[in-house]
């Protein structure tokens, strides 16, 4: 997840859908967002309950993970989309296409109304993919704000990254800036917006997972259908440009990347889904031991 964070056009949700921790992702971001409302309140003996009850076995290697791939890997991924732009670009296309699979996969039971919500998900995400704004030249701090507390919604999306969200408003350039000069008022502001952002989105996604969970799968995959756009090699990479262009030039060694890529989340998920088997095998045979 900390990888795919990273790159320009690609969620670390996806990689949470591929390897089955999706839903148990947004459960706990979800239990997250109940500890925050207490804690609000001053509540704080309810607050401190319900953060003991959170999956931290789950939670801790998940957070150490992410930031052990973005601090070794940032650079080298950063290096790798200035020096081959098109040859990353298509593997993460690949990479995607594949958890576009593997997603369809979780959805028990299609039918119309669900495949005409993946499409229609996907048409518009592909469009709006296509908007992007121009800078917003000094803006006002409510406005970091807002911008925190839509681009943290794209964490625990499939299919979108943060990172894109912030150029489509403007605010790429000036996080970055606040970043660099070390403004910490700004970047308070802008994290205050991520929590109450995440807190939020994430009640509403827990509650569609739980109560309409193949309908939420079939957008969710059309997010990725549609984000596919600013991941399309041509012309020149992943640089979420509004222009599409048909294959040229460096064509047949792109190819082949997204093709790999596309096999090795094929391979990753039935790796994982026999390792869950074995598990759930152990389990059954400790069970009629006892």
């Amino acid at each position: 997840m900390g990888a795919a964070d990273v790159v320009p056009g690609v969620s670390g949700g996806t990689v949470a859908l591929v390897l089955g921790i999706y839903h148990r992702l947004i459960s706990q971001v979800s239990a997250g967002a109940h500890v925050l409302g207490s804690a609000a309140k001053f509540d704080l003996r309810t607050a401190w309950a319900r953060l003991r009850q959170l999956d931290w076995r789950f939670l801790i290697p998940l957070l150490a993970g992410i930031a052990v791939a973005i601090i070794g890997l940032a650079s080298i991924i950063e290096r790798l989309l200035d020096t081959q732009p098109i040859r990353m670009a298509a593997l993460f296309f690949g990479l995607v296409m594949g958890s576009v699979v593997v997603a369809s996969r979780l959805v028990q039971g299609w039918d119309l109304s669900r495949v005409l919500i993946g499409l229609a998900t996907a048409v518009v995400t592909f469009f709006v993919l296509g908007l992007q704004s121009g800078p917003v030249n000094d803006p006002a701090l409510p406005i970091y704000f807002v911008a925190g507390a839509i681009a943290i919604c794209a964490m625990i999306l499939p299919g979108i990254s943060g990172s894109f969200l912030l150029l489509m408003l403007g605010m790429y350039d000036n996080v970055l800036g606040a970043v660099t000069d070390r403004n910490f008022l700004i970047l308070a502001v802008f994290i205050a917006g991520c929590v109450i952002g995440l807190a939020a989105f994430s009640q509403v996604l827990h509650w569609g997972l739980v109560n309409h969970e193949r309908t939420m799968l079939a957008a969710l995959i059309g997010l990725m259908l549609g984000s596919l756009r600013v991941l399309w090699p041509w012309p020149d990479g992943t640089a979420g440009n509004a222009a599409l262009e048909m294959p040229s030039g460096d064509v047949i060694v792109p190819l082949v990347v997204a093709v790999v890529g596309f096999v090795l989340v094929l391979g990753i998920t039935a790796i994982s889904e026999r390792v869950a088997h074995r598990s759930d095998a152990d389990l059954a045979a400790e069970l009629g031991e006892d």
